[in-house]
């Protein structure tokens, strides 16, 4: 089957989003007077903020609601989203996204963050012209890794999940493409450090590997 859509996670794929959501995360465990260890940290990668809000208030017994952990972790993120002067899109990925778009590929976001985030990025960045529609977090019933996210995004570029790829760069992300059976490209970020990269077909350093030429030859 041929390549028709290209579904692209966003944090750590498009921008280099990670550091700000740990800064955020790390100023909100602060204010809540929690210790969160970096094994526990990790797994959160690539996870929505409403499912790491749960677990937090699950294991650390909070008293706060879901509803309000989100808000204070999205108020220091919008924060440090606006005043790090050397925040950007990540090297390479404008030109794979106008490659894609030049070659035809549907384009779709599949993101576990809000969309309040997804709309400041593509803002910021000029990128909605580019993508034929988004998923944010905030449109799930299950978090990744379970495929629902990568299922809706196909069914929006209204192609079979055969004809479409995933780039992801976290474990969360990579296992709930494989177990929607669509062909997984890992980006090995070096910002999403500790991630498992057994479950893609595909693990890239540089988007340059997959431009559409060489990407379809997989297809």
């Amino acid at each position: 089957m041929p390549l028709k859509a290209v579904l692209f996670d966003m944090d750590g794929v498009l921008v280099d989003t990670e550091p700000l959501h740990r800064k955020a995360y790390f100023h909100m465990f602060a204010d809540l007077g929690i210790t969160v260890p970096e094994s526990l940290y990790i797994t959160f990668t690539g996870a929505a903020t409403k499912k790491v809000c749960r677990i937090l208030i699950e294991k650390y017994d909070l008293k706060e609601s879901v509803a309000d952990l989100a808000a204070l972790k999205r108020k220091y993120f919008k924060q440090y989203f606006y005043s790090e002067a050397d925040f950007d899109l990540l090297p390479g990925v404008r030109e794979i996204i106008q490659n894609l778009f030049d070659s035809r590929i549907k384009l779709v976001l599949a993101s576990s963050a809000s969309m309040t985030t997804i709309i400041m990025v593509f803002e910021k960045f000029g990128l909605a012209k580019y993508f034929v529609g988004n998923i944010s977090g905030d449109d799930l019933k299950e978090s990744k890794p379970n495929p629902e996210i990568f299922n809706l995004a196909a069914k929006i570029a209204h192609e079979p999940n055969e004809n479409c790829a995933v780039i992801e760069d976290s474990t969360n992300g990579i296992l709930a493409a494989h177990a929607a059976g669509i062909f997984c490209v890992a980006y090995k970020s070096p910002h999403s450090t500790g991630q498992n990269y057994e479950k893609a077909d595909l693990v890239i350093s540089d988007f340059t590997e997959i431009e559409f030429e060489k990407l379809k030859t997989f297809f």
